[in-house]
């Protein structure tokens, strides 16, 4: 179970070994926006070097518009944990990576056809997670207010769910200043269904496990909960029914083991 996800530019190689000494639970080199058209045979490059050995926190690649001199470039490489692929619009996308690649890959939808394909792309084979970019698919919309994504989020959240994936991580806040308004954040994604957030600088690693992590109230209602299961009677639909006479379904107590394990994961 991950919180945190820590961009760096692909060519900036002096900073890779720090972000994965940063305590962010996955690391993310950036081939894409973070890295001007000039430079990118020289992020390659760098990144490619950097991935020549295994790293001990998961390091993902996010690829650009020139995916196949990136795959090229880091396909196969023994500290490749991952992929992120922008601007995904279809399964068969994801499905052509697929076929290139032997690791996990992370769609991101950042488009209203790409959100229109959200269920079809998370189902694609080999994708471990899917995710919302939020600066290109305000954009494509339109939209100049935060609450016009709503729908968007919901429909990632859910699209993800019904995929069999774990709850998408938030997009990037891009404020490094606004420490409180990234706690804030965070904290009404989890209540939206979002789990996790990625960052752009290490100093929002605390800020954003501070929004995901639990209440201590959140945890006893918890730890309660799956206390009264371990002694309450199954029924056959899978719903247990409380020593008290309330019933609680796998989901919820899937969602107390999930708070449980949060919790003492970031203490």
């Amino acid at each position: 179970m991950l919180l945190t996800w820590l961009y760096v530019p692909g060519d900036r190689p002096e900073r890779f070994a720090k972000a994965v000494a940063s305590g962010a639970d996955a690391v993310i080199l950036d081939l894409e926006d973070a890295v001007v058209p000039g430079r990118k045979a020289y992020a390659r490059s760098a990144v490619a070097e950097f991935l020549a050995v295994p790293s001990p926190v998961p390091v993902q690649v996010r690829v650009s518009e020139e995916v196949e001199l990136d795959l090229a470039a880091v396909a196969g490489l023994p500290g490749l944990g991952g992929l992120r692929l922008p601007k995904v619009e279809s399964a068969g996308f994801v499905a052509a990576v697929a076929a290139r690649v032997d690791v996990p890959l992370h769609p991101l939808i950042e488009s209203a056809v790409g959100l229109e394909n959200a269920f079809a792309i998370a189902s694609a084979s080999a994708v471990a997670s899917l995710g919302l970019g939020e600066a290109d698919l305000r954009s494509d919309l339109g939209v100049t207010d935060d609450e016009g994504l709503l729908w968007a989020r919901g429909r990632v959240v859910v699209a993800a769910r019904a995929a069999g994936l774990p709850p998408p991580a938030m997009a990037v806040y891009t404020d490094l200043a606004d420490t409180d308004g990234l706690v804030a954040s965070c904290a009404r994604g989890r209540r939206l269904g979002f789990l996790g957030r990625a960052a752009i600088h290490p100093r929002q690693l605390p800020a954003i496990v501070a929004g995901f992590r639990p209440s201590p109230a959140e945890v006893d209602r918890a730890t309660a909960l799956l206390a009264a299961v371990a002694g309450a009677a199954r029924q056959d639909s899978g719903t247990v029914v409380l020593p008290d006479g309330r019933f609680a379904d796998r989901a919820m107590v899937a969602a107390a083991q999930r708070t449980v394990d949060l919790a003492a994961r970031y203490r």
